[in-house]
């Protein structure tokens, strides 16, 4: 079997290559990047690497040969991301792939969202379900790597701000998500499926305020403010706007409660139980 994974250089790509290279060969591992030299290195080390991106459809169509399934990793969110999804899928029906997986999100209720980015997710969802092509669905719960950017650089002299209320989030380092996406991608057909990806329980900005306190020694509050406050704070450290309506939109969503599912999944394809808040937040803080 050969495998194509975009987005191989991101943390999550990373992360479900380094798995990967424990039950494969490189040789067996295709990858896409925009930049030669990360072409060229990749190369080096064995892997079909191809120069190209989600736009670039010729370089899709190159990629997929020989291809046996494809894992799309979510792109960001600058270009049209629904635009470049539609694209690496209908490359890969093209190619006649066995299967295509896909790295979504793991949020309640699509309906009710605040954070418009998350839409895309679920409509990536149906396009592939209507491509007709086999697939492995993978709601992947928020990065527990991400706490320190919601949190700050200053938080144990600043303590917590946020406007998620007393929310919950599911949180799972993003390496163990990799590692499990990996594990379903090598070892299981693509049939259909959806994965829930997340920690073993949900956390509110109050618990990791008492985690960091335990951890640290210094006392980190959480202060919970409404909205239109969060916003003036935020603009008056001269964060873009753009910038502050994605974060004004994820707390939204964890307020109202998207965030909160747990689920065994991830557990069961580790093979062991994720790494607790407790044990991620010290290894991020280097606690």
């Amino acid at each position: 079997m050969r495998i194509l994974v975009t987005g191989a250089t991101g943390a999550l790509g990373s992360a479900v290559i380094e798995t990967m290279l424990k039950k494969i060969p490189a040789s067996r591992i295709a990858i896409l990047t925009r930049k030669e030299e990360k072409q060229l290195s990749f190369q080096e080390k064995g892997f079909r690497a191809y120069l190209g991106g989600f736009e670039d459809i010729p370089s899709l169509d190159r990629a997929m040969k020989g291809i046996d399934r494809v894992l799309l990793i979510s792109a960001g969110d600058d270009g049209d991301r629904m635009e470049q999804h539609r694209n690496v899928v209908n490359a890969a029906k093209r190619a006649g792939v066995s299967g295509i997986g896909y790295t979504s999100r793991s949020l309640r209720d699509r309906a009710s969202l605040s954070n418009s980015l998350m839409v895309d997710h679920f409509a990536t969802e149906d396009y592939i379900r209507e491509s007709g092509l086999r697939h492995t669905i993978f709601r992947n719960a928020l990065y527990m790597d991400v706490i320190p950017l919601f949190v700050g650089k200053q938080v144990f002299e600043t303590g917590i701000v946020q406007s998620a209320g007393i929310g919950k989030v599911a949180f799972a380092l993003r390496k163990e998500m990799g590692e499990a996406i990996a594990h379903v991608m090598l070892d299981e057909a693509c049939e259909n499926k959806v994965y829930r990806f997340t920690g073993g329980e949900a956390y509110s900005f109050h618990e990791v305020a008492r985690a960091l306190t335990e951890l640290s020694g210094k006392e980190v509050n959480y202060t919970a403010v409404e909205s239109p406050a969060f916003e003036a704070i935020l603009i008056q450290k001269g964060i873009p706007a753009a910038m502050v309506r994605k974060i004004i939109d994820f707390n939204a969503d964890i307020r109202n409660g998207q965030e909160s599912e747990v689920t065994a999944e991830l557990a069961q394809k580790l093979g062991r139980p994720p790494v607790s808040l407790m044990e991620g937040l010290k290894l991020m803080f280097g606690l």
